[in-house]
């Protein structure tokens, strides 16, 4: 059951960048990080659990905002070192800053620019 593991290319810590894309739209969503435990937690449960570097510990998207992913496939690139996770993005909203999207930010005349709307306030999403 677990043999899929063993194909992976976890990184020295253990780890695998996974990318969230809308299942739907193909949109890219988000960039995080697995390893093997929320790999396996994410099969178990068919929703979107990532390892959190900062926290050191599981990461069910959407525990605190509500705004989880429900996992549509699982995805493993041709080189073995990058997940990809189909998503139906629960509440439209994947990223902390209140976008639908992480990836907001376009690089125009040398700068970043916003170019993606706020489609909720953060404190409204986090009241903790």
């Amino acid at each position: 059951m677990t043999d899929y593991f063993n194909q992976i290319k976890w990184n020295a810590d253990g780890l695998i960048p996974v990318i969230a894309q809308d299942a739907t739209s193909n949109r890219i969503l988000m960039l995080a990080w697995l390893n093997e435990e929320a790999l396996k937690t994410a099969v178990a449960e068919n929703r979107a659990v990532y390892w959190s570097r900062s926290r050191g510990k599981l990461w069910r998207k959407g525990e605190e905002s509500g705004h989880i992913q429900k996992l549509i496939g699982i995805y493993l690139d041709c080189d073995n070192d990058c997940v990809c996770y189909k998503v139906e993005q629960v509440g439209g909203i994947a990223c902390h800053t209140g976008r639908e999207s992480c990836f907001f930010q376009k690089l125009e005349a040398g700068n970043w620019q916003n170019v993606e709307p706020v489609l909720k306030q953060a404190d409204e999403i986090y009241q903790k």
